[in-house]
């Protein structure tokens, strides 16, 4: 993608939806930083509906710390990978409880600590609980950074790295939720929706005019 494209592509998105949002439910840092631990290789709706329940009994460290491991795992036996969900959660309670007061930490290296909590999940943290520019990238913005050619790169690292460099300051705060939003619903893995795509004519996988409605 050219450089002069980067600022109409996200116009564009930004038009569409002015105030982007995780579709994840939560009402803190600590509870979208147990959502996106429990999202990793699941949906955000079978997510939701496991949080709803747990949340209204246990919505902080020390109420999820006191479910025990069997506990907590009754709530999110119907989201994949749960056991060692639970595990990461229930140590993460701990530690923050140990070391932050019973509070999400906001500084990168802090989270990272945290079982169960990558690169990815810290970005989220950071940029939607907190509101840092961050840019978490998933298996939907590798894809669409890709095939746009807004940051190609093989690695999630990597593409974040490029879009933090080409993403112009005005939009890097919502950047993550737009691609993310674009990936799941429009620019989708096997079958592009290209023909309602607002923003094909800067893409480097545009279709042809016929397709792309230009």
């Amino acid at each position: 993608m050219k450089d002069e494209h980067i600022e109409p592509f996200f116009a564009a998105l930004k038009a569409a939806n002015p105030t982007p949002a995780s579709e994840l439910e939560y009402s803190s840092a600590f509870e979208l930083l147990v959502a996106v631990i429990l999202s990793a290789q699941a949906t955000d709706v079978g997510v939701n509906k496991a949080t709803r329940r747990l949340f209204a009994v246990a919505n902080t460290p020390p109420k999820m710390l006191a479910l025990g491991l069997d506990g907590l795992q009754d709530y999110i036996k119907t989201i994949g990978l749960y056991r060692s969900k639970a595990k990461h959660l229930i140590e993460a309670c701990r530690i923050m409880i140990e070391r932050h007061g019973g509070e999400v930490p906001r500084s990168r290296d802090a989270l990272e600590a945290l079982p169960g909590v990558g690169r990815k999940t810290a970005n989220v943290v950071l940029n939607v609980a907190f509101g840092e520019p961050t840019i978490a990238v998933d298996t939907h913005i590798l894809r669409v950074a890709n095939r746009t050619g807004l940051a190609p790169g093989k690695t999630p690292l990597e593409v974040e790295t490029k879009l933090l460099e080409r993403v112009p300051t005005r939009y890097r705060h919502d950047a993550h939720h737009w691609l993310i939003l674009h990936g799941r619903y429009v620019c989708t893995a096997r079958a592009p929706h290209c023909r309602e795509c607002i923003v094909n004519r800067w893409c480097d996988a545009r279709p042809p005019a016929s397709v792309a409605g230009a």
